[in-house]
């Protein structure tokens, strides 16, 4: 499914949407709900996201990556959830990115290990690489549920990510897209399924594409 908006603040509110809904869903089907997080551009439907839901009971938010800093740092995904989403009573589960790159993503693995997400946020660099899964990498294709990652082609060099086949588990995935210089991309990615470009392996049959006009015309 492809959700066309004409600007990227249309995308920012209809992510904010979608999210507000699986979370309403969930918690009445189940009594809670499980989202995963994604950072970049995409913390900007965090804000709208926030006011959206009467409480944030029962809700748990995760990470579909993090980057190996610590949690309050500038380049940490959960300072930047924690600054743009307004979440009374939420229940936060950050990356223990204290423990190390090989550490954090063990136990992370473990604490996800019986979870299922509801939803999970991801965004798509124009390299074709979503959570922190990139071309070429050999995550690309692993198995399990949270892995290192070392050497990434974007700083910081370290960083956590979970996998493909945990990200393809949850019930909902979105995948939020803005910006010219993603369209060659994203209409590769639209095409079908490509190894060389780890968004495209997202389970088609789970997602909606997000994007904005430019991202969809170039």
């Amino acid at each position: 499914m492809v959700t066309r908006c004409a600007t990227p603040d249309e995308v920012w509110q209809r992510v904010a949407e979608v999210l507000a809904a699986a979370i309403d869903g969930a918690r009445t089907i189940h009594g809670r709900a499980h989202i995963a997080l994604s950072g970049g551009s995409a913390v900007n439907s965090l804000d709208l996201l926030g006011p959206m839901l009467p409480d944030w009971r029962q809700v748990h938010l995760w990470y579909g990556d993090e980057r190996c800093v610590p949690l309050d740092d500038s380049e940490s995904n959960h300072r930047a959830a924690t600054e743009h989403l307004t979440a009374p009573e939420a229940t936060w589960h950050p990356v223990p990115t204290h423990l190390g790159c090989e550490a954090a993503a063990e136990a992370y693995a473990d604490e996800l290990a019986d979870v299922t997400l509801d939803v999970a946020l991801n965004g798509m660099g124009p390299d074709g690489h979503t959570a922190s899964l990139f071309p070429g990498f050999p995550q690309v294709t692993a198995e399990g549920i949270c892995l290192p990652v070392h050497d990434s082609p974007k700083p910081p060099s370290d960083r956590v990510t979970l996998t493909l086949p945990k990200l393809n588990a949850s019930h909902r995935i979105v995948l939020a897209v803005t910006g010219a210089e993603k369209a060659p991309v994203l209409a590769r990615v639209l095409a079908g399924p490509d190894p060389e470009l780890p968004a495209s392996l997202l389970d088609r049959d789970k997602l909606e594409v997000i994007a904005d006009a430019a991202a969809l015309d170039g």
